[in-house]
């Protein structure tokens, strides 16, 4: 982290678009979401700062999914602290969180994808939501329930006898007329 240089070409370009997706009244709804669950205050004016260590996101997950992450590591060693970020992710997953929900270490600890950061909180904020003695702060939509049907085997038959053309046509349409794929037609001159 310390030894990167400044990004040229297509690697400031993509830097640029990630940094363009950052969202500050997100990143605050899940600074005050943190805050509240954790009793921790995150005070940075880039709030990544704070959570890089690991130790923060570690009681998040832990006042959320108790027992998620049985060891936080306090240190200051920058390894201790990838493996605090790697726990928070594995205990999301086994929360209920899919892998395109969760983020990766270098994400959060070297700010590469902030945003993608802020969604994994927003998703955490979503799942809690369903768990009946969650009663914190609302952080994002409400989690969708299955809408499951049951088809009577008289329904399944009768959809059966549907004819194609009932479920839209091609109003008309065909490929009369089109006049490509003909061979280039070359007039020579004589004299």
């Amino acid at each position: 982290m310390a030894n990167q240089g400044k990004a040229y070409g297509m690697s400031a370009r993509v830097a640029a678009k990630i940094e363009g997706k950052r969202d500050p009244e997100v990143e605050d709804r899940c600074r005050q979401f943190i805050e509240h669950l954790t009793g921790e205050k995150v005070t940075s004016a880039k709030f990544e700062d704070d959570l890089k260590n690991g130790v923060v996101i570690c009681k998040l997950i832990n006042a959320l999914h108790p027992g998620g992450v049985p060891k936080i590591e306090t240190s200051n060693m920058p390894f201790k602290q990838r493996v605090n970020i790697e726990n928070f992710i594995e205990a999301c997953k086994a929360y209920g969180l899919k892998e395109q929900e969760v983020f990766g270490v270098n994400d959060l600890f070297e700010a590469k994808n902030v945003p993608q950061f802020t969604q994994c909180i927003v998703a955490l904020g979503r799942r809690a939501q369903n768990d009946p003695s969650y009663d914190g702060p609302i952080l994002g939509p409400k989690q969708s329930e299955a809408n499951k049907r049951e088809f009577t085997e008289e329904q399944m038959q009768a959809g059966k006898h549907i004819h194609s053309l009932q479920m839209g046509s091609n109003k008309g349409a065909s490929q009369s007329g089109q006049s490509f794929g003909l061979g280039r037609q070359i007039q020579t001159k004589t004299d």
